[in-house]
C-alpha cells in the first residue's frame, strides 16, 4: 500500500500518518512547512492553495504510484456574511478545500484503475453536513467535497476504487482549538453542546481512515461518515 496524506505536519494528518507508519505502510506526506516534514522518510513540500503547489503534488502522486489518497489538508475561515467577504479569502479557501482535492484525485485515479484497487478518503467536516453560522465559505467547501465524493464513487465503482468522506466534529487539535478562539463561544460552552461532552481525538479519525482502506470496507463507497461525538444527531 502506497498512501499519501496531505497536511500531515500536525493534527489529524499527523495522526493518520503516524498510524500507517506504525503499521508498516509506505507513507508519503505533503505539507507547507519543510521543517516539520523532514521527520518523514518521503515527503513533498508544497502549498496546495497555489496552482504550482497543487501541480507539484499531482506529479509526485503519479511518480510514487499512490493507491490510497487521503485529502486532509484544509483551512477554516470565520467569515460573517454581514461583514462582507474578502474575495482573496474566498479564492484561497475554495482552492485549498475543494479544488486541490479534486485535482489530486484526478492524478491518483489512473494508477488505481490500472491495478484494480484504490481508496480515496477525504477529510471533510461536520460543518459541511449541518452548516455553521459565520463560516459559510468553509461549510460550502466541505459540503462540495461531500457532493463530489458521491459522484466520484459512482464513476469509479467498477474499478474497485472507493471514495468516501469522513466528517469530524470538534477535534482536539491546534486547528480545532484555534477555531474555538475564532467563534463566539468558549471551548467549555462548545463542549456542552456536544452530546458526548468531548472533542474527538485525532486517533479516532486515523482509525476510521484505516478501516476504509481494508478489504472488509470495499462495499463502503460514496459515503459521508460523521465522526463527531454525536454532534450531528442533535442536542
Amino acid at each position: 500500500m502506497n498512501i499519501l496524506i496531505t497536511g500531515a505536519t500536525r493534527g489529524i494528518g499527523k495522526a493518520i500518518a503516524e498510524r500507517f507508519i506504525k503499521e508498516g505502510a509506505n507513507v508519503f506526506v505533503s505539507g507547507r512547512n519543510e521543517k516539520l516534514l523532514v521527520s518523514y522518510k518521503d515527503y513533498c513540500c508544497c502549498d496546495l492553495a497555489l496552482k504550482d503547489g497543487v501541480e507539484k503534488l499531482g506529479s509526485y502522486i503519479q511518480e510514487k504510484k499512490i493507491d490510497v489518497l487521503v485529502n486532509n489538508a484544509g483551512e477554516y475561515l470565520y467569515t460573517p456574511v454581514l461583514e462582507g467577504f474578502n474575495y482573496s479569502q474566498l479564492e484561497h479557501i475554495f482552492r485549498l478545500n475543494i479544488e486541490a482535492p479534486l485535482y489530486l484525485i484526478s492524478k491518483a485515479v489512473p494508477y488505481m484503475k490500472e491495478q484494480g484497487f484504490g481508496r480515496v478518503i477525504n477529510i471533510g467536516s461536520i460543518s459541511g453536513v449541518m452548516g455553521e453560522a459565520y463560516a459559510s465559505l468553509y461549510s460550502a467547501t466541505k459540503s462540495g467535497l461531500i457532493g463530489a465524493t458521491k459522484a466520484l464513487a459512482l464513476e469509479l465503482a467498477e474499478y474497485n476504487i472507493t471514495v468516501n468522506t469522513i466528517n469530524p466534529g470538534w477535534v482536539d487539535t491546534e486547528l480545532g482549538n484555534s477555531s474555538c478562539d475564532d467563534s463566539c463561544f468558549s471551548k467549555e460552552e462548545i463542549v456542552e453542546c456536544i452530546p458526548q461532552r468531548r472533542f474527538v481525538d485525532p486517533s479516532e479519525v486515523a482509525g476510521m481512515v484505516k478501516y476504509l482502506t481494508l478489504d472488509e470496507a470495499k462495499g463502503v463507497t460514496g459515503q459521508s461518515i460523521n465522526l463527531c461525538a454525536g454532534l450531528s444527531v442533535g442536542y
